[in-house]
């Protein structure tokens, strides 16, 4: 199976999440894993306005990564986390998970489901309108 040739996935890119331009046009599918609370806010909303532009309606955008939700607590190890992630670059932090569904309605996405995950994670897909 690890040597079988996958013509329908194209290797991983290079992208700059907040950058103006991306280098594809089109995805069927975008998959970002423990991106936004790593990056600035800019690359949050570089995601949502590019996965507005490229996927086609219905398609996919799932997140994984750990979240604030509704106003509740942090669980102890998260909050040490987003603490340890502001002291490397105040623009990094676990970011609230509704702060981000408002972002990518914006850009024509709809949150479709919150799964949670081992380890206080969260999968959360989003679909084009």
């Amino acid at each position: 199976m690890s040597g079988e040739n996958r013509t329908n996935l194209r290797p991983p890119l290079d992208i700059d999440a907040a950058g103006p331009e991306w280098p594809i046009q089109h995805a069927d599918a975008i998959l970002a894993i423990n991106l936004i609370h790593i990056s600035p806010w800019s690359a949050t909303l570089g995601l949502m306005r590019h996965a507005g532009q490229i996927l086609p309606s219905g398609a996919p955008l799932v997140l994984y990564g750990p979240f604030r939700r509704g106003g509740e607590a942090l669980a102890p190890s998260n909050i040490a986390f987003d603490e340890d992630l502001r002291l490397r670059d105040p623009a990094w932090g676990i970011r609230d998970l509704e702060a981000v569904a408002a972002v990518a309605e914006a850009e024509g996405l709809i949150l479709a489901r919150v799964h949670d995950m081992p380890a206080n994670n969260l999968t959360v897909i989003f679909r084009r309108r």
